[in-house]
């Protein structure tokens, strides 16, 4: 596996790799490495030629009350996940190479709709920051597929519309959530938990599927049934930032006829910000 840190030596690399014929698969990552980001390699090594993979903790969608400065940044241990999973070329810039004129004098890529409420009423401009850095990175890559995690369903949905607004020639990928064996979901972030939090951190999970088996069920109440999640999870210690049903196409609020509900949550467990999802087939027509 190649390591670049140059936005020349990456389009070098894969421009060599094109004149050999190969297909250009990516993933985009702000390192600190687990087992959801190398399904996301696996995947893109399963349907392409040549793997990509990007380290870059984008200051673009951190807000000022954030993690950015301490969000962990673990190269070298990455760099062997990547290599053990099949990744070709890892391009790890510096900021000045990704925004060489600073962040403020920077054109920004946004797209309405989709990205607004949920974490993007939460952390206001996240959305904007991701849609812009993977823009650009599309732009050094040109990748013929780029594949995310369902994770973060919200980013997921911003991104596909993206793409497709701005006719961009990439086929997105989703990959499933990867958890631990207890149902949370893996994340970067999980790594702040305190023992006593990471013990309670799956009542997130168990939440969603108690709530999800009920509207399998045929219950279509979301209104009361989210209050009874939300009231679950403030009595096991979490602080919920959010709690919704909604429609998995268009992330508008969740109805008695929508066939596919995707139910969404964020919660702080002490410091630390916990997401996770799940879609329901509702069975309405």
């Amino acid at each position: 596996m190649n390591v670049v840190r140059t936005i020349a030596d990456l389009r070098a690399a894969v421009t060599r790799a094109r004149g050999e014929g190969k297909r250009v698969g990516f993933v985009p990552t702000m390192g600190n490495l687990h087992d959801g980001h190398i399904a996301l390699v696996r995947k893109a090594g399963q349907r392409a030629d040549f793997v990509v993979a990007s380290i870059f903790v984008n200051p673009l969608q951190f807000g000022p009350n954030e993690d950015l400065a301490s969000y962990p940044r673990t190269l070298a241990a990455d760099q062997d996940k990547l290599f053990e999973a099949g990744c070709h070329l890892l391009f790890a810039p510096t900021v000045e190479e990704m925004y060489p004129s600073g962040q403020t004098l920077q054109t920004i890529v946004s797209v309405p709709g989709v990205s607004e409420g949920l974490c993007g009423g939460s952390r206001p401009g996240h959305f904007d920051g991701v849609s812009t850095i993977v823009t650009k990175l599309f732009n050094m890559v040109l990748p013929d597929l780029a594949v995310f995690g369902e994770k973060d369903f919200q980013q997921l949905a911003v991104i596909r519309t993206m793409v497709r607004d701005l006719n961009m020639p990439v086929q997105i990928i989703g990959e499933p959530i990867v958890r631990a064996e207890d149902g949370l979901a893996l994340s970067s972030r999980n790594g702040y938990l305190s023992a006593d939090e990471r013990a309670t951190a799956p009542v997130l999970y168990r939440t969603l599927s108690q709530l999800a088996q009920r509207v399998r069920g045929g219950e279509r109440d979301y209104p009361a049934l989210l209050t009874e999640g939300e009231n679950a999870l403030r009595t096991a210690g979490l602080r919920p930032d959010y709690l919704e049903a909604r429609d998995a196409l268009t992330l508008q609020p969740a109805t008695e006829q929508t066939t596919q509900v995707v139910i969404l949550a964020a919660a702080f467990l002490g410091k630390t910000r916990l997401i996770d999802n799940l879609l329901v087939e509702t069975g309405t027509h």
